[in-house]
């Protein structure tokens, strides 16, 4: 899927010169010939694999949708791809303990941000939203919230699978990073058709 060039011709901001037009047709030709330029950047890395999963519920999930509904189908996918065009920006660094007091790592935002996006478009059933740290996510042990939305598919019951989700988010978390979650708040602002979100 390729996202709209005439909505995306400037190089977005931790794209490292690129745009999300360019990256889904690099996407579209099975990310060949091989773009160093592209493969070596952190932030394209991390737009390449939302912009497959957003492609990937284009054409199961979506395309059904579109059948029936189709401006309303390329108003939600242009609402995702700007949710994706905000996330790819780095933000802040969320650190990561090491034994050794010279070595310095971290996280960026924006990658804790993919980690929860992928915990929850591959939970099955859910296609995630808008993904928002709230915190001092640059301080250890400091207590964070989570601010997310999503769409869920129809005739699944809401209650359980937010928390399916927050359940999943969590887990994730826990295991990719040292962030202190306190609330997992959930918004679901859409229901799609059955079938067609999980594994994407």
């Amino acid at each position: 899927m390729t996202p709209d060039r005439s909505a995306a011709s400037a190089p977005e901001p931790g794209l490292d010169g690129h745009t999300l037009a360019e990256l889904g047709e690099y996407l579209d030709r099975g990310r060949t010939p091989f773009d160093p330029s592209i493969e070596g950047s952190a932030g394209c890395r991390l737009a390449l694999a939302n912009l497959s999963r957003l492609a990937g519920l284009s054409t199961g999930l979506l395309s059904r949708q579109a059948e029936s509904e189709p401006a309303r189908d390329e108003l939600w996918i242009a609402g995702l791809l700007e949710i994706i065009r905000a996330e790819i920006v780095s933000g802040r660094d969320v650190p990561v303990a090491h034994p050794d007091p010279a070595l310095r790592l971290t996280l960026t935002e924006a990658a804790v941000r993919g980690i929860v996006r992928r915990a929850g478009d591959t939970l099955g059933g859910v296609v995630m939203g808008r993904c928002r740290l709230d915190g001092d996510v640059d301080e250890p042990g400091a207590v964070i919230r989570l601010d997310l939305s999503c769409a869920i598919e129809y005739g699944l019951p809401i209650g359980a699978t937010v928390e399916r989700l927050r359940h999943r988010v969590r887990a994730e978390l826990a295991r990719h990073t040292e962030l202190v979650v306190g609330a997992v708040d959930v918004a679901v602002d859409d229901v799609h058709p059955r079938g067609g979100a999980a594994d994407v």
